[in-house]
Order: structure tokens, then sequence, then C-alpha cells
């Protein structure tokens, strides 16, 4: 996947207000491959709506979406299942992690799908957040921000062309933030992947991000 375009696209629940100032919503946008881009936005304008979007969790918008020039609600279940294992790898901003199993096993259980990282690769990722110790702690009995940290490590454990992120350092501080961004721009380098980061406020220190306004 190369380009995503949102085209003249709108949450419906937007439909009919007036002054409405963006450059996503009712605007031609397309985000390439191997590029960064900061989705700054304020609350309520419709950040982790555009996520999910993107990733086809919800269709209640109006203009278009297109992958390559394919309007995604063309779609099918099958084509989804590749694009969300192979092509974009989403870390949503409520983490969605099982509070019932381990930080570790959070994480395997998406590794499993993709065999994208080897067990000392994972290590290493806990490892360079800080986080290795609690590898076995239950991801219920962790800090948000842990939690956050271990969901990151998660959505990298997949190959894809876009890394697409809802408020991914919300609950970090500036050093894990300055980590965080580091690996994620490693593993978008080494896959030649773009990466679209949201956030309220506090951004994602991306260097050469291009900054765009929700």
């Amino acid at each position: 996947m190369e380009t995503i375009k949102l085209i003249y696209t709108l949450p419906r629940v937007f439909a009919g207000h007036d002054g409405i100032h963006s450059e996503v919503w009712l605007q031609n946008v397309t985000l390439e491959r191997g590029q960064r881009y900061l989705i700054s936005a304020e609350s309520g304008t419709g950040k982790s709506s555009m996520c999910s979007y993107i990733y086809g969790y919800r269709q209640d918008y109006s203009g278009d979406i297109a992958f390559d020039g394919q309007n995604i609600r063309s779609l099918t279940v099958a084509q989804w299942c590749e694009i969300r294992q192979r092509h974009i790898a989403y870390l949503p901003q409520d983490m969605r992690l099982f509070g019932e199993i381990t930080a570790l096993e959070n994480v395997e259980l998406k590794n499993r799908l993709t065999n994208h990282k080897s067990p000392e690769e994972i290590r290493q990722l806990f490892e360079a957040l800080g986080i290795a110790d609690k590898m076995d702690s239950l991801a219920s009995k962790l800090s948000i921000g842990q939690q956050q940290r271990v969901a990151i490590i998660r959505t990298l454990c997949q190959p894809c062309d876009f890394i697409l992120l809802d408020e991914p350092v919300s609950h970090l501080d500036e050093e894990n933030n300055r980590l965080v961004a580091r690996l994620i721009t490693d593993e978008a380098q080494r896959q030649g992947a773009g990466v679209i980061a949201t956030s309220v406020g506090y951004h994602l220190k991306m260097e050469g991000a291009k900054t765009i306004s929700l």
C-alpha cells in the first residue's frame, strides 16, 4: 500500500455544521508511505473517528477513503484481514489489552499471527521501554503508562506499510516519549512505512514529521 487518501471525508455527526476549519475534513488529503504525519487535534474534532475510518472499524462518514485508489467501502472481509495483518499497524487510544493475561502474552498473541518479531527482539523492545521487569505481570496490574508501552510494542509486531497511532504518548513522560518515538521511527524506516500519529496537545516527538491540523 503506497497511499491513503481522504477525499472530502466528514464524520456524519458533523454534517450541517458551519465553519469547519480543518486540513483533513472536507479536504482532498493524500498520506504517503514512508512519510511521517502528526495529526494535531482539539478534543471532539474526530481524531479517533478518523483512525477508526481508516482501519475499517466504522463507516459513519460522508466522502471517500481510498487505499491506492480503491474505495475502502468495496473491500471484502478477507481483504480487511490482509490489510490489518500486513499493511496497517494500529494502536487505538484505548489500547485494548487483555487484562487477564500478562504483558508478554498480549504481545505474543499479535506476534503469533504475524511471525514478525523473534522472542529476543520482543524482549529487547520491553527492555528499551524500561518495562522488561513487567513482562510476566498481568496487564491489568500495570500503570496506564506501562500499559501504553506494552500496546506500542504489540503494534510494532507486524509487517506494515503504515503505522497508525491514536494518541500514542498521552500517558508518557518526556523521556518515554523520546524512547517510543525512536522505536517507532526505527521500525518505520526498516519497513519503509509511513507513520500517522494523532494527538491532543502532546505530540509524539518524531523528527521531520509534517503536522496537519484536524
